[in-house]
């Protein structure tokens, strides 16, 4: 039986680094070329979830069916944005997916939500730290999130390893074939055209 979940695309980041918005990034997709949150979009899709939802701000071309949440939890990078989604999440888990991890597949995701249950999500292991912004979350993940938060311990490496040792969450360890698909895009000289 399939598991309901919510897909989330984390969008909220300020791109200092990168010095532009990196979901407006362009990239070549399917024979075209878009702005990366497209790819991103088109990517969670692909899995077939319940819901999609953003989290960060709204963009110009963005449907206008699409709910786009700000994050609720100003300046606190990534884990605000995790917990907006969780608290706008359907019941059941959350696939989150950085718009800046722009070579992941949705085969990859599928891999990862065949591992999950209805209340345990799953986070790959890269290099031995924890790959959050490409996980799957169960609803329960929010007040752990909260908890964080109102202690202003923005680390995404300990949120993991909170989920896993309240065994929320499972860790996945990335195979080598997989690992180039982790390649994020934080300053101008990452960016390479995909094909």
């Amino acid at each position: 039986m399939r598991i309901p979940f919510t897909a989330a695309l984390l969008s909220g980041g300020e791109s200092r680094r990168m010095g532009r918005d990196k979901a407006l990034i362009p990239v070549a997709w399917k024979g075209d070329v878009v702005p990366l949150w497209k790819r991103q979009l088109a990517v969670l899709e692909a899995v077939g979830p319940s819901q999609i939802i953003v989290s960060g701000p709204p963009k110009a071309d963005y449907p206008a069916s699409l709910q786009v949440f700000p994050d609720e939890w100003s300046h606190t990078g990534p884990l605000g944005g995790i917990a907006t989604c969780l608290h706008h999440a359907l019941p059941g888990l959350l696939l989150v997916l950085a718009v800046d991890v722009p070579r992941i597949e949705p085969e990859f995701l599928q891999a990862l939500l065949r591992q999950a249950l209805p209340d345990r999500g799953v986070v790959p292991i890269l290099q031995d730290r924890f790959e959050p912004l490409i996980a799957v979350y169960p609803k329960s993940a929010l007040p752990v999130a909260l908890a964080q938060l109102a202690k202003n311990d923005l680390a995404l490496q300990s949120f993991a390893s909170e989920l896993a040792n309240m065994r929320l969450v499972v860790s996945y360890e990335v195979p080598a074939s997989e690992q180039e698909k982790f390649e994020n895009w934080n300053r101008p000289e990452d960016m390479h055209l995909l094909s």
